[in-house]
């Protein structure tokens, strides 16, 4: 999901304490698909209840909102709404793709191949609307705002990013940057070893800022050139234009200017809407943002829900749990501590 455009964007290694007291806008489909996709057992069976229930999801945003309030950070969750009929295609691609990798996953088990049924199983990820209304109690009863966006979540993450509600997006999928987001975030609250491709090789992951000004002042090029860079290598809502990658369509879009003049002067044909698109990025829906309040977490209600529907571990949610509250004292005592600081 999302344009490829890592090989001409550049970001900042950061940490969580980095974040610390900021509000972060999370694209949540984005995150939810990846706690589907990676917390799974050896041969990529999902987490699962005694009843059958997938909850890989529950399992990540439990413990990764508890790691990210830990370090002081204030995360809000932004939940896609109607998606731009432009994206119908795609929608259906990947649920072919989806279900392709389904068979080849149960496949992949039946012949005793484990490493190739975790692939598999991977790409097979689903999300559904029990796992969406489960997701939003959860954080809801973690005290984390949730909003409900009116079409993509990303383009609302960026909305209130320029309007200072919060103070970056964060997302695993570069569309936020051509939703004019000032600064984005990927891998967050994310260090440790990623595998490399098919490799048996590693590489270190850790958060990175990537902030949308000094990208376009080092290409040279204007938010709508970026733009039209991500349509000649595709986006969610077109194909890439064969054997253009993002440095050639770069080089193109400084040559020429915008698509206009590269299907005029190149002869490049652009069989689809650009336009739309361009405008889909450029003009999404805005909407008037809620104050966002931040609450005590809910133990009670993640008790039910985690421990008593779904079979988690009551020991650790407890456990987890007593840490946040911990946790969530010390920083109040800090902040007060140096609020009577300031004022002495």
């Amino acid at each position: 999901m999302g344009t490829k455009l890592g090989d001409i964007i550049q970001a900042e290694p950061i940490t969580l304490d980095d974040l610390r007291g900021r509000v972060i806008a999370i694209d949540a489909f984005n995150t939810l698909y990846q706690f589907l996709s990676t917390i799974r057992q050896p041969d990529g069976t999902p987490l699962m209840d005694r009843a059958g229930r997938v909850t890989s999801h529950l399992s990540g945003l439990f413990y990764r909102n508890l790691n990210l309030l830990e370090h002081g950070i204030r995360p809000v969750y932004v939940f896609d709404g109607e998606s731009p009929l432009l994206k119908e295609p795609e929608k259906a691609r990947r649920s072919a793709i989806r279900e392709a990798a389904r068979h080849e996953w149960e496949q992949a088990l039946r012949e005793g191949r484990i490493e190739d049924a975790r692939k598999a199983a991977r790409a097979s990820s689903r999300l559904t609307t029990e796992m969406i209304d489960e997701s939003k109690r959860l954080l809801e009863a973690l005290g984390i705002p949730v909003i409900q966006a009116p079409s993509e979540g990303e383009a609302l993450a960026a909305q209130m990013t320029r309007s200072g509600i919060s103070w970056a997006s964060a997302s695993q999928d570069n569309d936020s940057l051509l939703y004019n987001c000032p600064r984005m975030i990927r891998n967050l609250s994310i260090s440790g070893r990623r595998r490399v491709g098919r490799s048996r090789g590693y590489k270190i992951i850790s958060p990175e800022l990537i902030d949308l000004a000094a990208n376009l002042r080092h290409l040279g090029i204007s938010l709508k050139q970026l733009i039209d860079i991500a349509i000649l290598i595709g986006t969610d809502y077109n194909d890439k234009v064969p054997g253009i990658g993002p440095k050639t369509a770069l080089k193109l879009v400084k040559q020429y200017g915008n698509l206009e003049a590269i299907e005029r002067e190149k002869g490049i044909v652009l069989d689809f809407p650009y336009q739309e698109i361009r405008d889909i990025f450029l003009n999404p829906p805005q909407v008037e943002i809620p104050p966002l309040k931040w609450s005590p977490p809910s133990r009670d209600t993640l008790m039910d829900l985690l421990c008593t529907e779904h079979d988690f571990s009551e020991s650790r949610v407890t456990s987890g749990l007593n840490r946040l509250e911990s946790k969530l004292e010390e920083l109040e005592e800090s902040a007060a501590q140096s609020s009577l600081m300031d004022f002495l």
